[in-house]
């Protein structure tokens, strides 16, 4: 079977809190780990997105309209829907693991990284798709 759960793929929360968000997998574990036996992936992804800004808008305005708010979840391969888009988001550097999303304190570190990444790509105008909201 091919493996087409890959870290970098875009792929939409199905189930939960964040159900009908966008996310990126950083980690795919196919075959489970000790305490989830079935195959889950790490996905970081955007739970609120920026909102749209206009010409007239102050600085202080526009900086707080285009913050991104990130989420972290370990998630069962049957509660994402893959896409197929790919995002080049450097998040292996980040080295998050399933200890980092189970403990509250690293989770929150892990949450602000990420944060940083995504904020950066935004501003730099990458990925469009991905920071805006999903019509449905």
């Amino acid at each position: 079977m091919v493996k087409f759960l890959k870290p970098g793929k875009v792929v939409l929360v199905t189930n939960g809190r964040y159900a009908g968000k966008k996310a990126v997998i950083v980690r795919a574990y196919d075959d489970g780990v000790d305490n989830r036996r079935y195959g889950h992936a790490i996905v970081a992804g955007v739970a609120k997105t920026p909102l749209r800004v206009r010409k007239a808008m102050s600085k202080k305005t526009v900086t707080k309209r285009t913050r991104v708010k990130p989420f972290l979840k370990s998630v069962n391969y049957n509660h994402i829907m893959p896409t197929r888009y790919n995002v080049d988001l450097d998040l292996k550097a980040l080295n998050i693991t399933p200890e980092t999303v189970g403990n509250p304190s690293k989770r929150g570190d892990a949450r602000r990284e990420i944060k940083k990444v995504f904020q950066e790509k935004f501003t730099a105008g990458k990925n469009k798709w991905f920071f805006s909201k999903l019509r449905f």
